[in-house]
């Protein structure tokens, strides 16, 4: 109720109160999500409209008086002055208002038993006439129902028209993990009746976003059969090897790429054996930049193609990246994973993640820009539970077999690898309770270990501040692992887990 008192003084000591009422409103509703109460259009009606119980004394002839309660809503308890300016001011900006509740607040005054005063009936028919569609059938009823329950659609609850319109464009919510046709046909419906189903469709959405089980077999069968491309398809990839190996104009390298992609088309079923042939990642790092570019243009539906050109162009360089990676490479490989978010999950992050020789700054650097730029949070939640709790097959990491043996099956743990966990909590990524289970798992057993690296301990105090909710649970065990650390963060960690 406090939050609504300077609204209230307004109505009541206003020379103006209608469009004082209006900035009070607008001013409000910015802060109004760190307020108790909100402050919306919505939520000062429903406060109009709370029911209260009054007591109204009756005097009798024989100047005895009798006291009996009947049912009031709140707006009919303030003074006939303050009421008036009200639906004064509700009948000025009705549009900001749910209509229906509109004539719902209007109806119960004017249809109160009670005497009104003649300025509150006034200033409430005004209201009623404002919010009230232009339909006549009701006046032979005789009563105050103006017949707008029969609108299958209130304009206040329905869909803004700037965001039917945007319906019709491709570049809606691109990181949505749902379909534009399932999102447009939604979209245009209004929300209404499908909701459950659609976020539903949403959830599973996000799980096959994760999964691309069809996909990756797919893949994984043709990089699996023994093709043989033949002498002349043999002949043409060792040739284009040649020249990509001697860079000479970007015009030049762009034909090339028109050339593989060419030759991969033709040879669809072992085209992961024809760039094999070609080598593309022994390119210099300005062409292989130009052939990211050129080679981008696929449909992320068709996981097979973008795969294709993550493995042989882009994972191989990162594989063995010692220094910073190459701004060249990396602005050309984050430009591909935002065409093709899936792909980059399953080609290039895990791969990386997975390194046989675990992995070290310059390639945990990679792996944060590709996270924080081109995946939504909610991905990057699927995307570790994946990571932490899905066993060897379940994962589906995709590479060309000449790589293979450069990837484990399971992680290996390097203070790098603590970096990256920190760079995803700091990216407000909500991590499931299976994942922070079993990172503290890891994290028990790797105590001893990294007890003097900063980083591991700068791990742990982000993991404390961002995770507390799901750690509580194993605050003993974390106090455990934290004591066996000896760094300047060990205090401030242990502080928090006492006030956790």
């Amino acid at each position: 109720m406090e939050a609504w008192v300077p609204l209230l003084d307004i109505f009541l000591n206003s020379p103006v109160p209608e469009s004082e009422a209006s900035q009070w409103f607008y001013r409000s509703f910015n802060a109004s999500s760190a307020a108790t109460v909100p402050i919306t259009t919505a939520s000062f009606v429903s406060l109009l409209m709370k029911p209260l119980d009054a007591i109204v004394v009756e005097e009798s002839e024989s100047s005895s008086s009798s006291s009996s309660t009947r049912r009031v809503i709140y707006v009919q308890t303030l003074p006939n002055m303050v009421q008036a300016r009200i639906f004064s001011f509700l009948a000025v900006e009705h549009k900001r208002f749910c209509r229906r509740d509109l004539c719902n607040l209007a109806r119960i005054v004017l249809s109160d038993n009670q005497t009104l005063d003649f300025w509150v009936e006034r200033a409430a028919r005004h209201l009623l006439d404002a919010v009230s569609e232009l339909n006549y059938e009701w006046i032979s009823c005789l009563n105050l129902d103006s017949g707008e329950e029969e609108s299958t659609e209130d304009e206040f609850e329905s869909l803004p028209s700037w965001l039917k319109d945007a319906a019709g464009s491709s570049e809606l919510l691109p990181w949505l993990p749902i379909s534009f046709e399932d999102l447009k046909s939604w979209t245009l419906c209004g929300g209404s009746g499908t909701n459950n189903d659609t976020l539903d469709q949403v959830a599973e959405e996000v799980e096959q976003f994760m999964d691309g089980k069809a996909d990756k077999d797919e893949i994984h069968d043709s990089q699996c059969k023994n093709y043989s491309v033949g002498p002349e398809i043999h002949n043409k990839a060792l040739n284009l090897k040649a020249q990509i190996m001697n860079f000479e104009s970007t015009t030049k390298v762009v034909g090339l790429a028109n050339e593989i992609r060419e030759l991969c088309t033709v040879r669809k079923g072992d085209s992961s054996l024809v760039l094999e042939l070609i080598e593309p990642w022994l390119a210099d790092n300005e062409t292989a930049s130009v052939l990211i570019s050129q080679l981008s243009y696929g449909s992320e539906e068709e996981l097979t193609w973008p795969s294709q050109v993550i493995c042989s162009i882009i994972l191989p360089k990162f594989l063995v990246l010692k220094e910073p990676a190459p701004r060249v490479l990396l602005a050309a490989t984050l430009e591909f994973c935002k065409l093709h978010q899936k792909t980059a999950v399953y080609a290039l992050l895990l791969p990386l993640i997975l390194y046989k020789n675990g992995i070290n700054n310059p390639i945990c650097d990679v792996i944060t820009r590709v996270i924080k730029e081109c995946l939504h949070p909610a991905h990057v939640s699927a995307f570790c539970q994946k990571l932490l709790c899905s066993g060897k097959d379940e994962r589906g990491v995709i590479c060309l077999p000449c790589h293979q043996h450069l990837i484990s099956d399971e992680m290996v743990w390097t203070e790098s690898l603590f970096n990256l966990f920190q760079s995803i909590l700091n990216h407000n990524v909500c991590l499931t309770q299976d994942s922070v289970d079993r990172i503290l798992y890891q994290v028990h057993h790797l105590a001893e270990r990294f007890s003097k690296s900063l980083k591991f301990g700068n791990f742990l105090l982000c993991l404390v501040t961002k995770c507390s909710p799901l750690l509580k649970s194993h605050k003993s065990l974390l106090t455990e692992v934290v004591e066996k650390t000896n760094t300047l963060l060990t205090k401030s960690i242990l502080s928090k887990l006492a006030s956790m």
